[in-house]
């Protein structure tokens, strides 16, 4: 590719590079969903292979940069046409620390499922997104919503350091204790400001099945079953998380509602209670409830081989605090127009408040939802979505796509946004860290 400096690869990342024309450069080039045809993808093992990929990319500063961890991306901004893309696959090691303190750590490119399996013999667990293709990176650094959330709040709470790889080609570790202005904004905009190399979570005690759910509706109204949802996960324990998706309107036929969920019980008279109220909130059609492991659950969303995006996704997201019967008549015209191809609610709160909003980089925590939509049409989605977006106080940018300016303001409120571009200025001043919702550097 035209304006990247082949020759300059260094000597420890030639022998795993991938050029185009090389045989493996169709398996690395696309993400998730997102197509793309990288220009150059260096595959680091180690710190200093990472810290010479930095160095490399520095010195080709005006190609596009992206960062892959472990897989997945909705977002698809860890592939790119004719840049350099930083894989980080092969950091994939998962280790225990402290077993008293039941602190692990582990690298960028692991998947969530592996790290389920590797903590389930330990009777321990991390909230980590809710599909086991996840790497742990990309999760890690932007929030981190998973089946554990309302009990044990997000991925990055559960953070207790980080080692990273500064624009600079510097090696830090960042925590409460060493250089905690960096860890603020690692837990939140982390993919803005270097490369995190190892992270340091506290685990949860689990050490049981938990109940899984799956439960399919017929939705005759869909704002009544949008509030009815939403009122039964607000007055819901703390150990019930579930999601819902709906498809896009089908001209005369009905709406149908896929929900998943996790009742943290291996009783199973409590599992069925716990699920009871949300049952009841529209006919079911289907439903299967099971005791399994959180690993299990994990291994179910696992994609097999690589991955295989096409074209561009199109995503909006929004953090809200109660699904009114104002934003569920909303979302029901939103619906009818036929530009919505899925249309997804995450239940999110609980302990996910209770840490102070301004603890972490990460936007909005009173919020109690994630809404997010997908349609095959930027425009027509923007369009529908528009009169969704006055009810929303955040957005979470692992399930958007908008490029709009004011998606940033949206994304880190509340003053954060500002503290970020000061740090910005401090750890990435020449910005090489830009393309995945940057963050410009305050002068």
């Amino acid at each position: 590719m035209i304006g990247i400096d082949y020759d300059g690869i260094p000597l420890s990342l030639r022998a795993s590079a991938v050029e185009p024309g090389d045989a493996d450069h169709r398996r690395v080039s696309p993400g998730y969903m997102r197509g793309g045809s990288p220009g150059l993808v260096l595959r680091p093992g180690t710190v200093d292979e990472v810290v010479a990929a930095v160095t490399f990319a520095r010195a080709n500063q005006d190609i596009p940069l992206g960062v892959r961890s472990g897989g997945h991306g909705i977002s698809g901004r860890s592939t790119n046409d004719g840049g350099i893309v930083i894989d980080l696959k092969r950091l994939n090691t998962i280790e225990v620390l402290d077993q008293s303190t039941r602190r692990v750590r582990i690298g960028p490119g692991a998947r969530w499922v592996d790290v389920a399996s590797a903590l389930e013999p330990h009777g321990w667990a991390i909230t980590s997104g809710d599909y086991g293709g996840v790497g742990v990176g990309g999760l890690a650094t932007a929030g981190g919503l998973g089946w554990f959330s309302r009990e044990h709040g997000l991925t990055i709470d559960h953070l207790r350091a980080v080692e990273i790889v500064l624009a600079g080609g510097s090696v830090v570790r960042a925590s409460d204790d060493e250089n905690p202005e960096l860890f603020w904004a690692v837990r939140g905009a982390g993919f803005n400001f270097g490369i995190v190399t190892a992270f340091e979570f506290e685990a949860a005690e689990l050490g049981h099945d938990v109940g899984w759910a799956q439960l399919a509706f017929q939705v005759n109204d869909t704002a009544a079953f949008l509030e009815g949802w939403g009122a039964a996960m607000e007055a819901a324990p703390r150990d019930v998380t579930t999601s819902i998706v709906m498809g896009g309107a089908r001209h005369g036929q009905p709406l149908f509602a896929q929900l998943t969920g996790v009742v943290d019980s291996d009783d199973p008279d409590t599992v069925i209670e716990r699920l009871q109220p949300i049952a009841q909130v529209a006919p079911l059609v289907d439903q299967s409830v099971q005791l399994v492991p959180y690993s299990g659950i994990m291994a179910n969303f696992v994609q097999e081989g690589d991955q295989h995006g096409q074209g561009e996704p199109h995503m909006r997201s929004g953090l809200i605090e109660h699904l009114t019967p104002e934003f569920a008549e909303a979302a029901a015209r939103a619906l009818a127009t036929g530009a919505l191809d899925l249309f997804s609610l995450r239940s999110v709160g609980a302990a996910v408040s209770d840490i102070g909003p301004g603890a972490t980089a990460y936007g909005d925590r009173s919020a109690n939802f994630l809404v997010v939509a997908l349609g095959s049409n930027d425009a027509r989605l923007d369009e529908a979505w528009a009169g969704l977006r006055g009810f929303f106080r955040g957005i979470y940018l692992s399930f958007d796509t908008s490029l709009a300016p004011e998606r940033l303001e949206r994304a880190w409120p509340d003053g954060r946004l500002d503290r970020l571009r000061k740090l910005k200025g401090q750890y990435d001043p020449g910005n090489l860290f830009r393309d995945n919702f940057n963050i410009v550097p305050a002068a």
